[in-house]
């Protein structure tokens, strides 16, 4: 069996694939915030008895600290299963939710006011880097007329034109991903330089 899941956003999302990829069970839950107190009871609940041999894990960016429950109870369930270990995309992952034929921007509220955005096309291959911007910065930067996530509606009302749609990860989108989006290391994706910056010799 293979297990994927999500805590990048506000939504606790997991599910539980064979081996061809044939999603077999899933639970989706929007819950804010509690993701440390939810994760693991929702896993169980899932598996119901059964183990995984190979996980997937969103790796952000979003949520700082949803980000590290999941990898963390990620990175513990593969030692006590002797489990593969594989990250994948949260942006790609929020992409796939909206099952567009078109290209698509996902946006994810940050700290700082700011929105991670990136986008990507109908196969879900990125067509742009991951950037952290402000609103109206990433309204400039962004071509796509669907837009989706928690920032989407801030990011279309600073462009003017487009669609919104606030959607959500689903971790049982995982194997719609590009194979490139979902085997990447299971390590945090910040997508943010650190507030505190090193000043520079005058």
């Amino acid at each position: 069996m293979i297990l994927a899941f999500d805590t990048s956003s506000a939504a606790c999302t997991a599910a539980l694939f064979d081996e061809s990829g044939a999603c077999v069970a899933r639970s989706d839950e929007l819950i804010g915030r509690g993701h440390s107190e939810r994760l693991v009871p929702m896993l169980a609940e899932l598996l119901d008895g059964r183990t995984a041999t190979r996980i997937l894990v969103g790796i952000g960016p979003g949520s700082f600290t949803g980000i590290r429950v999941g990898i963390a109870a990620a990175h513990g369930l593969a030692i006590g299963w002797d489990a593969e270990l594989c990250g994948m995309s949260s942006l790609a992952l929020l992409a796939a939710s909206a099952e567009h034929e078109g290209e698509v921007a996902a946006a994810v509220i940050g700290g700082h006011g700011e929105l991670f955005v990136q986008q990507f096309n109908r196969t879900l291959e990125p067509t742009s880097e991951i950037v952290n911007l402000a609103p109206s910065a990433a309204a400039a930067a962004t071509r796509a007329a669907l837009v989706v996530g928690s920032g989407a509606r801030q990011l279309v009302d600073a462009r003017g034109w487009g669609e919104a749609r606030e959607l959500w990860p689903s971790a049982a989108n995982a194997f719609k991903l590009p194979h490139g989006l979902r085997g990447l290391p299971a390590k945090p994706v910040y997508a943010r330089a650190p507030d505190a910056r090193v000043q520079e010799a005058a």
